[in-house]
């Protein structure tokens, strides 16, 4: 009688050894993967890193330095003269307190006597006209007036109502009897203006609050009378 010795082979065995054997290859190939993408991305990194570095900035110093022409600009903006303004000799603008009302020789008034209550001028948008005298006493602190007459538009007027609200040391009022639709006034100085985003408003208001003009710098704009 005669053995043979060849040993039988499981089927089911050699299939768990086949999957194993690819799960293995799976394995590895995943890995590199990983690490070639962790590779790629430390390497974006370091470059991103140095380039910023090289260039001197990041994105909050390029935004700054984008924003410093525009500050500049404001900054700029009260020593460039202002086209067509007209001007007043200070000297000859008297300034003595008053209790009648003055007959001024130009609408609106850019100084002279006035009475001894001044407008409140903090930013005060008045619906109706006020008063000259009153006025004249807040330029002498250091305000702006703006006023407007029916031909100036809705749109400037809420524009204009808007910077002044914002903005210290400034009123504004309708005024019916003067030349332009929208005048601008401060202590000497005044200029007729075509609308709210004429670039004249942004200067004459640099210019001229609490601006060298003013004969009394520092005096209050609250405490007066409303209207």
């Amino acid at each position: 009688m005669s053995f043979d010795h060849r040993t039988t082979v499981d089927p089911t065995r050699s299939a768990d050894r086949a999957r194993s054997r690819r799960n293995r290859v799976v394995a590895i190939g995943l890995g590199a993967v990983v690490v070639a993408g962790l590779l790629a991305f430390g390497s974006y990194t370091v470059l991103e890193e140095t380039s910023s570095k090289d260039s001197g900035t990041d994105s909050g110093t390029q935004d700054a330095k984008q924003a410093e022409p525009t500050e500049q600009g404001k900054r700029g903006l009260p020593a460039e003269p202002v086209a067509g303004e007209k001007t007043w000799d200070a000297a000859k603008l008297t300034r003595n307190h008053v209790a009648t009302d003055v007959a001024y020789p130009m609408e609106p008034p850019v100084g002279g006597d006035h009475a001894q209550a001044w407008l409140n001028c903090d930013g005060v948008v008045y619906e109706k006209a006020v008063r000259n005298v009153n006025a004249v006493h807040s330029l002498e602190h250091g305000a702006v007036w703006v006023t407007y007459n029916d031909e100036a538009a809705d749109g400037d007027v809420r524009k204009l109502a808007s910077r002044v609200g914002s903005t210290p040391y400034s009123l504004m009022s309708p005024y019916a009897g003067q030349d332009g639709a929208i005048m601008l006034t401060a202590w000497g100085k005044q200029v007729t203006v075509d609308g709210a985003d004429d670039r004249r408003v942004a200067q004459f208001f640099a210019k001229y609050v609490q601006g060298a003009q003013t004969p009394e710098p520092g005096a209050p704009c609250t405490g007066g009378i409303d209207g």
